[in-house]
């Protein structure tokens, strides 16, 4: 039996660990709300209540295989205390995730090897890149969508800038089902995009999506000059032999 943790059970997390839980993993997640104990526990997640930005975290919480971090925080000298309790912990692999945000848009494809931003993130992400303690991949997600997070509902009230760039998603489906195939395979030491294969234009993307809620077709704002990215996930695919669940965008 594989014992994960995953330190932030919303959107990602939560059906992350229920997914492990059905698989026959050992799972504890954790929140930073004392309301959402109760509701991890309902799902047979072991609850934890942690908060990066405190001085201690729970040694409980971090005796695991696998620690896999699933927060939206950018603050940097909260992970560099985190990191200083990972590496008084048993773990010795950690899932960080991250996000395609990372790269700039150069009007061009993408890849692990282009230049990223100068951000927080970026800065999060070499603190784990350069630990000698354990072991992190790192997984570059894009847009995400899936379950509640449907992108018709997306720019409600205002109009969609750049119609004629490209979209860059993936559903949870696949965001679970590769850090599944990560855990499976050992694959550790890493950095990964994470994207679906297609991308069609955000004007073609956002019309469909509305379309499919029964939406009015959305207003655009193309008069400023166009800038996009098209991530790739060559690597990803290649190192894990993964087929994307989700690989047509224009059939959410």
């Amino acid at each position: 039996m594989k014992n994960v943790s995953i330190l932030g059970c919303g959107w990602l997390g939560k059906e992350l660990g229920i997914y492990f839980k059905r698989k026959g993993y050992k799972v504890k997640g954790s929140t930073t709300s004392k309301d959402k104990l109760q509701e991890l526990e309902s799902v047979a997640i072991a609850p934890y209540l942690v908060d990066i930005s405190k001085e201690r975290i729970s040694s409980e919480f971090l005796d695991a295989d696998v620690l896999i971090i699933a927060i939206t925080s950018k603050e940097v000298e909260n992970f560099k205390r985190l990191i200083s309790s990972i590496e008084k912990s048993n773990i010795t692999k950690v899932i960080f995730i991250s996000s395609t945000s990372v790269y700039p848009s150069l009007n061009k494809e993408m890849t692990e090897e282009d230049e990223t931003v100068d951000s927080p993130l970026v800065e999060i992400e070499n603190l784990f890149r350069k630990n000698n303690k354990f072991q992190t991949t790192i997984i570059r997600f894009a847009g995400l969508y899936g379950g509640e997070r449907q992108p018709g509902n997306w720019f409600a009230n205002r109009k969609i800038p750049h119609p004629k760039g490209y979209v860059n998603m993936i559903h949870r489906e696949d965001c679970i089902a590769i850090i599944e195939q990560i855990i499976e395979q050992n694959v550790f030491g890493e950095v990964f995009n994470a994207c679906a294969n297609d991308h069609p234009t955000r004007e073609d993307f956002y019309i469909n999506a509305r379309k499919i809620l029964g939406k009015p077709i959305p207003e655009f704002d193309d008069s400023k000059p166009l800038v996009y990215k098209i991530i790739s996930s060559k690597k990803l695919q290649k190192a894990l032999s993964y087929q994307f669940k989700h690989n047509n965008l224009l059939c959410l």
